[in-house]
């Protein structure tokens, strides 16, 4: 678009559309006298009623065939020529011999006399359109004198007191005003759309007449723009005119004051002035995105390409010609640079496209969206400076982050993103002015290096407002996380508040504010799309090792707002320092917690398990530095400078040593994603054993940790992790270092496990010592010494029925050890064909029959266990006393088989657990829930999660078994499934959510005094869990509460209803995933029908007879 020098706005009612301002003398466009007095200087006569000037432009637009009585009018494209002719006349005939239009007649006399032209117009026969066009617009010039008339007149005295106030007097009724619509459609469409060349104002729809000869083409123009902008001056007029004919209205404009002079023959240069003027005055005074919707389609559609297949019949509009095209663009560049021109351009091209709720409609809205930020992105040709543009357009930009408007919201802020991320990218120096620093300016205000003003240090002045920051962080979020650019000037623009955000992160954890899950997505967001190293670095400026993030200014604090936010205050000086110095310990135990929480979302990444060996080093680096200080003698009576310096390094040892231990409490063991990274983890606590031995106070701590650092070692050799030769590569560099630990450490014990998983490592595994296997099964939690337990139970050193004996667990064996031992383990199932043997968990009274099913549920060949298991089910089906008799080791022959891997076998086994199950619900339902809550021991966690989830579907069919027996063990179930939500796997996690909903249906949804707990775990859930499945589940256990009790959640949810509202416009509010705000927006639909038949009930129409005694 193009740009010029911005006008004066005029002033503008709540509606957006402009009042009547100083305008230009309008009436001289359509003739050069004024006053509306008779010739000679006669009064006017006396006049005419607003009725009779409708009646007359009725009369001009009668259908044929309607001479004694009005009736509705049809379309103006069936009056005929003929039909126009008799009407006109018949307006002539009324006009000089009807009683009552004498004054009607002078008044049409009166506005033909001021412009010759309509009196022409009006007075030839030969082109009856053109004749009939410059009667409706002298009617209408007759209608606008009579309203400012009425409207100049005396008020009439008021209604009595309590009756609503009378119209005014030049207030048109409903049926008026769609009559002078219709003459305002005629009149245009005969006066004025026959006139625009091709490409100028073209509508789609039946081809225009044939224009006249070019001669009287630009005459009859300006006759017809000129009337039609006198008669947009008045507010009745004007209102229906420029809302349904504005586009033509400024076609005719452009063309007259700005076309090519050969187009507007017979047009003075003072009128083309006045013409222009005018152009400008109804763009100033419309509503500002119509103006430019109008400039948009005259500018018309770039060039096309050929049409494809499907459009070829579809009639061509004519492109608009090149003058057009820069006029537009030049007069929509002024529009844009009025104050509140952003808005008004982005309002003009996006209005009305947005509530789409397909894919096509979706793409649309997208499609739009980038080319209205491309368009706000360009710097008009006409602007003299760049920095200008950027002053004037800038502020406009980031307001659009701030729509309040739900429906048109969502686009403003994809316009404004993708607007912001187009400008840092052309011009990265004048965004990060004019765009990114207001952006962060709240943040920026408060940081420690932000110079505070005198009148600010003063103790309790607000810097930053609770609204002020929660603004600003919720537009960080838009910009930066939403926007998801990761580019260098945006990360560096954000790095710049890191610190402040980190701050507020902390704050609002141990608050109860809203803030902390927008600053924990914006702290995430930046960790990810950063360099590792900047990461790590960042990270350590979190724990104050560093100074590469900025902190909050150490006089200002946050404060609780009264919205659930904060604001930004500054403190006191605390004067005692003991208080100063608790507060400061405080802060930095609370910054280490946030920091160790935000670490726990970045397993995944390795982040969490970098930073972690990060530390380890710099802790490695305190023991050196400790070491050499204890062999120095401290030299008494430093300087200043040196007493400084020692400050600040204890004071990093003792962060060091904070950070270290808070992460070994609270990080899990899956914060290593792969080799390399436990070497880095071993290899730091190997350094730092030999560096410094434990001995002293903290002895038992070191010899622990590095205890676990060579048991991790020595799980990854025994099997717990499938190695490959470049694994073993990495491994390899720990050889050194096991080296000298087996030669310098104090405690024999570990220089032997050294020696041997140098020996390990070295070997591929090949000979693998025992104390390797030993110290593998005290990192994995297995008592070692004992053997495997038998797939029924029975320990591995006791007889089996083939008469073998379980191998060893430990010895100098080969890495294919345990699966010679679990083949083994197959083998021995089998029975024996020397003789009859006892089934393994079989009861010694049992028969022979079921003593050979126990034993065939242990058949290596699945369809042969499925089938065992099957025939079990059906005993327990028929309740047969035997099989009834041994129910807990058939619970346990179907609890093993549950976790074998092949579908057949395991669903065999859920189905029989099942039928166990209700037949005895108070005794089998308690070990399920054990196992569900606590998996087996010495098992994968992968392993486990699957065998649990397989647990989880077995006491989801005991609960559709036992019917409305559940309620009886409502509580222990749901407790269950909530401890499952909580679990680090995340499938487990939306299975136990996905279990709770249907148990939840179950019950009828009569959580009684547990819907506390249940409505708490979900919104934890979908505000906080990183997995968007998981996320996902909880709303959808919110949709399906909400659906379930219809009339009744009012009731059972009556506590905590608001919160799951709440929730709800959370998620819809912020989350990333699209599935999970479906959801949402499902159950507030839900919740929203719920309360309208809750607030306003059917009424039900009754008659009640009642029968006297």
């Amino acid at each position: 678009m193009a740009a010029a020098a911005t006008s004066p706005r005029p002033a503008q009612d709540g509606g957006g559309r402009g009042r009547p301002a100083p305008s230009p003398d309008l009436p001289k466009m359509a003739a050069e006298s004024g006053g509306l007095k008779m010739a000679g200087g006669a009064e006017p006569a006396p006049a005419p009623e607003l009725e009779r000037v409708v009646e007359a432009l009725e009369l001009l637009l009668r259908p044929p065939g309607e001479r004694g009585e009005a009736a509705e009018p049809g379309p103006e494209s069936a009056l005929r020529p003929e039909t126009l002719r008799s009407n006109a006349a018949a307006l002539e005939e009324r006009l000089q011999r009807a009683p009552g239009w004498a004054a009607l007649r002078g008044l049409r006399h009166a506005v033909l006399a001021r412009a010759p032209a309509l009196a022409a117009g009006v007075a030839g026969e030969a082109e009856p359109g053109w004749a009939t066009a410059c009667g409706l617009l002298a009617l209408l010039l007759c209608l606008k004198e009579r309203l400012a008339a009425l409207a100049a007149a005396p008020a009439a005295r008021g209604a009595g007191p309590g009756a609503a106030p009378p119209p005014s007097a030049d207030t048109l009724s409903v049926a008026q005003g769609r009559a002078v619509g219709r003459a305002l459609r005629a009149a245009v469409g005969l006066g004025l759309a026959p006139y625009l060349p091709p490409g100028v104002g073209q509508r789609p729809g039946p081809p225009a007449p044939s224009p006249p000869p070019p001669a009287s083409r630009g005459a009859r123009l300006h006759v017809a723009t000129a009337a039609l902008a006198e008669l947009a001056q008045h507010p009745a007029l004007g209102g229906p005119l420029l809302a349904r004919h504005l586009g033509l209205l400024l076609a005719g404009l452009c063309l007259l004051g700005h076309g090519p002079a050969a187009l507007s023959e017979g047009v003075s240069e003072a009128e083309r002035a006045r013409c222009r003027e005018a152009l400008r005055h109804i763009l100033d005074r419309v509503y500002q995105p119509l103006a430019v919707r109008e400039l948009l389609v005259l500018q018309g559609r770039p060039k096309q390409g050929p049409p494809s297949p499907g459009e070829e019949t579809k009639p061509a509009l004519v492109r608009a010609p090149a003058w057009l095209r820069r006029l537009c663009g030049q007069l929509l560049s002024e529009r844009l640079m009025r104050p509140s021109g952003v808005q008004a351009v982005v309002r003009g091209i996006m209005e009305g496209t947005g509530g789409g709720t397909g894919a096509e409609a979706a793409a649309v809205d997208w499609r739009k969206c980038d080319v209205v930020a491309k368009i706000l992105a360009s710097c008009p040709q006409q602007c003299l400076s760049l920095e200008d543009y950027y002053r004037l357009v800038c502020p406009q930009i980031l307001d659009l982050l701030h729509i309040q408007d739900k429906l048109t919201a969502r686009q403003f802020q994809r316009v404004a993103t993708t607007t912001l991320l187009t400008m840092a990218k052309e011009h990265p120096q004048l965004a990060a002015k004019h765009l990114l620093r207001p952006l962060l300016a709240p943040l920026l205000r408060c940081s420690e290096t932000a110079e505070l003003a005198e009148e600010d240090l003063s103790a309790g002045t607000v810097l930053v407002t609770e609204a002020e920051l929660g603004s600003c962080v919720e537009d960080v979020l838009k910009v930066y996380v939403v926007g998801n650019d990761s580019s260098s000037l945006l990360l560096g623009s954000l790095q710049s508040v890191l610190g402040v955000v980190f701050s507020l992160y902390s704050f609002a954890k141990q608050n109860v504010s809203y803030l902390r899950s927008p600053c924990q997505q914006i702290l995430l967001w930046f960790l990810e799309k950063s360099e590792r190293e900047v990461s790590l670095a960042v990270l350590e400026g979190f724990a104050g090792l560093n100074s590469s993030v900025q902190a909050l200014h150490p006089r200002c604090r946050f404060r609780v707002g009264s919205e659930g936010g904060a604001a930004v205050a500054v403190e006191e000086t605390i004067g005692d320092e003991d208080e100063a110095l608790y507060q400061k310990v405080s802060s930095e135990q609370c910054h280490v917690e946030s920091l160790v929480e935000l670490l726990s979302h970045c397993q995944k990444s390795g982040l969490a398990g970098d930073f972690f060996i990060r530390c380890l080093k710099a802790l490695t680096r305190v023991a050196a530095e400790d070491e050499a200080d204890s062999r120095s003698a401290a030299v008494p009576g430093g300087s200043l400078l040196e007493l400084e310096q020692c400050h600040a390094g204890q004071r990093r040892k003792l962060l060091v040593l904070q950070l270290v231990a808070t992460l070994c409490e609270s990080v899990s063991d899956t914060v290593f994603t792969d080799v390399a990274q436990v070497e880095e983890f071993v290899a730091a606590t190997l350094q730092r054993a030999c560096v410094s031995p434990a001995r002293g106070p903290g002895a038992a701590a070191e010899a622990q940790t590095l205890a676990m650092a060579m048991g991790l070692v020595a799980a990854m050799l025994s099997g717990a992790v499938q190695l490959q030769s470049s694994d073993f590569a990495v491994l390899k560099r720990l050889v050194p270092l096991l080296e000298e630990l087996s030669r310098t450490y104090p405690e024999p014990l570990t220089q032997e496990l050294a020696a041997d998983l140098r020996i390990a490592i070295c070997t591929h595994g090949a000979v693998s010592p025992g104390t390797v296997g030993a110290a593998a099964d005290g990192v994995l939690g297995k008592k070692p010494g004992t053997g495997a337990q038998s797939p029924a139970g029975i320990p591995a050193g006791a007889s089996r029925p083939g008469g073998g004996r379980a191998p060893s667990r430990h010895g100098r064996s080969s890495p294919s050890a345990p699966r010679e031992r679990s083949e083994g383990q197959s083998v021995s199932h089998e029975p024996s064909t020397a003789g009859p043997t006892p089934a393994p968990c079989a009861d010694s009274q049992a028969p022979a029959g079921l003593q050979e099913l126990l034993v065939s549920a242990y058949d290596p060949q699945p369809p042969g266990r499925a089938a065992t298991l099957r025939r079990l089910s059906s005993l327990i089906t028929q309740r047969d006393p035997e099989a009834l008799r041994l129910q807990e080791k058939l619970l346990q022959v179907f609890l093993e088989n549950v976790q074998h891997e092949d579908a057949f076998v395991y669903l065999s086994a859920i189905q029989g657990i099942a039928l166990l199950s209700s037949e005895y619900p108070e005794r089998i339902l308690p070990v399920l829930l054990a196992r569900y809550g606590c998996p087996a021991r010495g098992t994968e966690d992968a392993a486990a999660a699957v065998t649990r989830m397989k647990l989880g579907e077995v006491l989801m069919r005991v609960t559709r078994a036992l019917g409305d027996m559940v309620f009886k063990h409502r509580e222990p179930l749901v407790q269950a499934f909530l401890r499952g939500a909580r679990d680090p796997d995340s499938a487990l996690r939306a299975s136990s959510l996905s279990n709770l909903g249907e148990l939840c249906q179950r019950l009828g949804f009569q959580l009684g005094s547990i819907v506390q707990e249940v409505t708490s775990c979900l919104t934890a859930v979908a505000k906080t869990d990183p997995e968007a499945e998981v996320r996902r589940a909880a709303v959808h256990v919110v949709v399906l509460l909400l659906r379930g009790l219809s009339e009744k959640a009012t009731e059972v949810l009556r506590d905590v209803l608001r919160d799951l509202y709440r929730l709800l416009k959370h998620v819809v509010a912020t989350e990333p995933d699209g599935t999970t705000v479906l959801h949402a927006q499902l159950a507030l639909e839900e919740l929203d029908a719920v309360m309208r038949r809750v607030l306003f009930p059917p009424q039900a129409l009754e008659k009640k007879i009642v029968v006297l005694p």
